[in-house]
């Protein structure tokens, strides 16, 4: 479900009006988080899957700062009630797939299905099933085998696309923590910086709480 944003009495509308129309709106920012905690519960006997666990803990990250929800509708803005994940998945035949995963309160419950959904599309061919129209997602694209500093997107202009765009890259040992490499990508006609930092600060804390998985 989604409804629409009071444009008229929002804080924000002058830099709404400001940066909508731009060619290229979107803006960029790369930070590692710290991943220790997650990381050395992952490796325990029972312990969550690294990947699922931290996808899912950056989705009820992106959830709970509002302007993440929000999406271009026109000269509207929507606000969906609750986003969901969509991110690249390396096939068997070393092309990438689309895999989509619905967020919901359990954890265990994600985990499960999403476990089923990356052995299916591991095993696909051909199309990438985008699943055009639908913007209550954020786009992930997983590097693990690069610690990047900077990411760019490939971008196609004047779609309206508004879908914030988040990237995880290798994670590894540095001056005793283990750190991974993060790079969000929003529309500044929704957002500015200080969101972002506010989703950085989120996931952080999470992250530095995992056994809130299991609450």
């Amino acid at each position: 479900m989604a409804q629409q944003l009071d444009i008229g009495n929002w804080h924000r509308r002058h830099h709404f009006e400001f940066f909508k129309d731009y060619d290229l709106p979107f803006f960029n920012l790369c930070a590692d988080v710290d991943v220790s905690k997650l990381y050395a519960w992952s490796r325990e006997e029972g312990g969550p899957s690294f990947f699922l666990a931290s996808f899912y803990l950056s989705l009820r990250a992106a959830n709970e700062v509002e302007p993440f929800r929000y999406r271009l509708a026109g000269d509207s803005v929507a606000v969906h009630d609750v986003i969901h994940g969509g991110t690249t998945t390396l096939r068997d035949d070393e092309t990438f797939g689309f895999a989509y995963f619905d967020y919901g309160p359990s954890y265990r419950i994600f985990e499960v299905e999403g476990l089923e959904v990356l052995s299916q599309v591991r095993a696909t061919t051909g199309p990438l099933n985008d699943r055009p129209g639908r913007d209550d997602l954020i786009y992930y694209s997983i590097i693990p085998w690069v610690h990047f500093t900077s990411f760019a997107h490939a971008r196609k202009l004047g779609t309206g696309d508004s879908i914030p765009k988040i990237v995880f890259g290798k994670h590894s040992d540095k001056a005793g923590a283990r750190l991974m490499p993060v790079s969000v990508e929003v529309h500044h006609a929704l957002m500015d910086g200080l969101d972002v930092g506010r989703f950085y600060e989120r996931f952080q804390a999470l992250l530095d709480d995992p056994t809130s998985l299991t609450t």
